[in-house]
């Protein structure tokens, strides 16, 4: 089969001069970014202060939100992490797996965690949020999730949403080998049509964005806070909050109760009020694990479970913690004969049985045991390739749920999301791997096989091979279960029309709204991040049209 026909870089160009249907940012010049010029530690602030809008977590919805509402009003951004410039890995798609492994307890950009489900995940705690951290795959979100999410989208404003944000933080990836081979082997799997480069949600396989320039540097959520107005609005970094403070509106103990500000402390230790002005609201964007934890240390949540904490309760919300999704994973990783190039996710075959199939390859430097007498130290570095083919499904459906470790915000909640307790979801995972199967066989994966004794050739796989009767559903499931792992979708706990109303207000509470993955019952497309970014354009621009 002949490989997709590919554009010369100047053709492209070309095109997209004469047609352009993407918005995609350039790359920046490597300098400083404008929004550290209103980036302050928390330590520098007063103990008490007065906003129009007070964002509590600079993250992947946070940052646009934050930058919106500049343009009209004074706002203040509190983030429990640093700058993601501060840390070299970080930037680079090198440093992925970096980033996620070395993990302290209180300051690193990522927190990790362990669910009751035993998968290990994490969660950005840096400004950028889960931006600043992850695979950088940008995709809009399916129709479906509109249609489905329970609220009543402006689809115009939806999309210049979205190209507000791409003109800033996108860009079109440069496929090298095993990428382009898992694309071809997508296509000769019948995931069809090939639509080529694309930011929309097509069936069949394409090319994404990424927030990865051209000269390998990430781009995250934290750089749409250079379209802020400088004069209104500051972000203060290592600022946990650790609840919201919430007054009746008039003396009438049974009257509606409002959020008035936050208390956040610095590294330091030293407490900080930051209120709300008359008309001013308090923004959650602290995720799908913060959010609700911080819902629930406020007083907000289900009377017996605060009653047990010892939290005073401020308003009975059932719902609060629950309904917390997170997308399984399952995949193959194999260690090709030939030496790949480091990738992060640029190609998906979305399908039209469940199930998103993507790729990575990965370079692992490789070291001998230590002072050993029979292995000579290399005078070079040795370095490993591993590529991985993954399936992630739709959904999901199978729920779970969030509850307290800690009355202290900075120690990560329990969690747990019930991988696979819904069928559909076994169901979907199976049609996924299935096509990981085809795709393995297709001729595009030949090359990344091992020849063997007569005149074979095999992959060398690290970790579980998909099993040799794909299809035998009872066996296909079994390894849908046994090798589980997280794509870092996770979502939920706040879900509109639960916890949320359609606007993102908290239900019975004033001037507190949630906007961000925790409102979602389902992840939108191949990858949320994309739709988290739109979203905080979205909302910001809709509260400045209510306000005018």
């Amino acid at each position: 089969m002949e490989r997709p026909f590919v554009f010369s870089l100047h053709c492209i160009a070309f095109l997209l001069v004469l047609c352009p249907v993407f918005s995609l940012a350039r790359p920046h010049p490597q300098r400083d970014p404008v929004y550290l010029n209103f980036v302050l530690n928390a330590t520098g602030f007063p103990s008490e202060e007065y906003y129009d809008y007070i964002i509590v977590g600079g993250g992947t919805a946070g940052c646009p939100l934050a930058a919106t509402l500049s343009q009209s009003f004074r706002v203040l951004v509190l983030e429990r992490g640093g700058v993601p410039y501060a840390y070299q890995h970080l930037m680079t798609q090198e440093g992925f797996l970096t980033t996620l492994t070395e993990v302290n307890t209180y300051d690193s950009p990522a927190q990790s965690f362990t669910s009751e489900d035993g998968v290990q995940n994490a969660r950005g705690r840096i400004l950028g949020g889960s931006s600043a951290i992850n695979a950088g795959f940008y995709s809009r979100a399916d129709p479906e999730f509109y249609e489905s999410s329970g609220v009543n989208w402006d689809l115009s404003l939806v999309n210049q949403s979205y190209q507000w944000v791409e003109r800033g933080v996108v860009f079109r990836p440069e496929l090298k080998n095993w990428q382009s081979a898992v694309r071809d082997g997508l296509i000769e799997a019948g995931v069809d049509p090939y639509n080529g480069f694309s930011l929309d949600h097509l069936v069949g396989t394409k090319i994404g964005g990424s927030t990865f320039d051209s000269s390998g540097k990430r781009h995250s959520a934290a750089d749409l806070l250079n379209y802020a107005r400088p004069a209104n609005i500051k972000v203060a970094i290592y600022a946990s909050v650790e609840r919201v403070l919430l007054a009746s509106s008039s003396s009438n103990v049974r009257s509606r109760q409002s959020a008035i500000g936050v208390v956040f402390r610095d590294e330091m230790g030293r407490y900080h009020h930051a209120m709300v002005r008359e008309q001013g609201e308090v923004l959650l964007c602290a995720g799908a694990i913060g959010s609700p934890q911080l819902l629930l240390l406020s007083g907000i949540g289900p009377r017996p479970y605060l009653s047990s904490w010892g939290i005073p309760v401020a308003y009975h919300h059932p719902y609060v913690g629950q309904f917390l999704y997170d997308n399984p994973r399952n995949g193959i990783s194999i260690v090709p004969p030939v030496t790949l190039e480091h990738s992060l996710i640029q190609v998906v075959g979305i399908t039209e049985v469940g199930a998103y199939i993507e790729a990575a390859s990965t370079v692992i430097p490789f070291t001998s045991p230590a002072r050993s007498v029979f292995i000579r130290t290399p005078s070079s570095p040795l370095f490993l390739t591993v590529a991985t083919i993954m399936e992630k499904i739709v959904g999901p459906v199978s729920s779970g749920s969030l509850r307290l470790a800690s009355t202290d915000v900075r120690v990560n909640p329990i969690i747990r999301f019930n991988y696979f307790s819904k069928q559909i979801d076994v169901e979907r995972c199976v049609n996924g791997t299935r096509r990981i199967g085809d795709v393995l066989r297709s001729r595009s994966m030949d090359y990344f096989k091992f020849s063997e004794w007569f005149a074979t050739r095999n992959f060398r796989f690290v970790g579980p091979a998909l099993p040799v009767d794909q299809s035998n559903n009872e066996q296909m499931a079994d390894f849908c279960r046994r090798t589980v792992s997280t794509i870092w979708h996770y979502h939920g706990g706040c879900v509109v029309g639960r916890v949320v109303d359609q606007n993102y207000r908290v239900i019975g509470i004033g001037a507190l709204r949630v906007v961000d993955g925790s409102t979602f019952s389902v992840s939108p497309g191949t990858n949320p991040q994309a739709t988290l970014m739109m979203l905080g354009r979205y909302l910001g621009l809709k509260i400045i049209r209510e306000r005018t």
